[in-house]
């Protein structure tokens, strides 16, 4: 079991864990206080527990039991022992923390929708980022993508939560179930934006015939580094140097004006980057 629990594996579990909690107060003390839903296994367990005043906890922790024994048959050790932690942790915080349902007053579901997909959100994606699993949809997704590549997983997703919006509408009303959209939609937002990181760094792309004196400028006056890669034009055929650098979004107006006075028929392409790691940028925790 050392494999398991070694000091990465016990940082990952930690953050699990917390993801749970957060996950949790988030369902509680904002999502159930408007009698919204959430997605997946916990969506359907807020319904039965609007139905039936039992804790949603219990019937997460019961949907999972069966997908337990699924994940062990079909997945490898590490994601299955990940996977019963966190929807084992689930359950049991979404248990602890109903009593926080009475800590605030207030009647305004769009705060509560939007604060409530804010924490979910940060949960399942603190999860997510270490290697970890809420059981539930995570499971037989991931069973079904390792058994079918090609398949797209986000359909069963985007399945299972029309189906509890529209049950959610039956049982509330058209606007609960829009509130619920408005909530998911969030969660989906917070939860890759927390895999991706939150960082607004670019990618630079520099193609131009002074590229020694842009790279030296680059190097000396912002202490990025900078790569060549060459390429070939298509038409022309000429070969030439192709700046690579990534530099926080602060630093892109600096490049494009110097660049432009040093060669001003530069052609320059600035993309997006979701996550960078290495010398002068964040390191990503393992």
């Amino acid at each position: 079991m050392e494999n398991y629990f070694n000091k990465g594996s016990l940082k990952n579990i930690f953050f699990i864990i917390l993801g749970t909690f957060f996950s949790s107060v988030g369902i509680n003390l904002f999502i159930a206080n408007a009698n919204l839903l959430s997605g997946g296994v916990s969506g359907i367990s807020l319904i039965l527990e609007y139905l039936l005043k039992i804790p949603s906890g219990y019937f997460v922790f019961a949907f999972n039991i069966p997908l337990f024994v699924l994940s062990y048959k079909k997945m490898d050790r590490r994601f299955t022992i990940y996977s019963i932690i966190g929807a084992t942790s689930l359950s049991i915080m979404l248990i602890l923390t109903v009593p926080m349902r009475g800590f605030i007053k207030i009647d305004d579901p769009l705060l509560l929708c939007i604060y409530g997909g804010v924490l979910n959100g940060l949960g399942v994606g603190m999860g997510f980022s270490n290697n970890g699993s809420g059981g539930g949809l995570d499971i037989v997704a991931a069973v079904i993508k390792k058994k079918h590549e090609n398949f797209d997983i986000g359909n069963i997703s985007f399945s299972v939560n029309c189906v509890i919006v529209t049950i959610g509408a039956f049982i509330f009303s058209i606007e609960s179930a829009l509130y619920t959209l408005v909530s998911m939609y969030i969660t989906s937002f917070v939860i890759d934006r927390v895999i991706k990181g939150f960082n607004r760094d670019k990618l630079i792309l520099i193609i131009t015939e002074k590229e020694e004196e842009v790279s030296d400028w680059i190097l000396r006056n912002l202490g990025r580094g900078v790569t060549f890669l060459y390429g070939e034009g298509a038409y022309t055929k000429n070969k030439r140097k192709i700046l690579y650098c990534v530099v926080p979004l602060a630093e892109i107006p600096k490049i494009k004006n110097i660049t432009k006075e040093i060669d001003n028929n530069a052609f320059i392409s600035i993309l997006d980057v979701s996550e960078v790691e290495g010398k002068g940028f964040k390191k990503k925790s393992k």
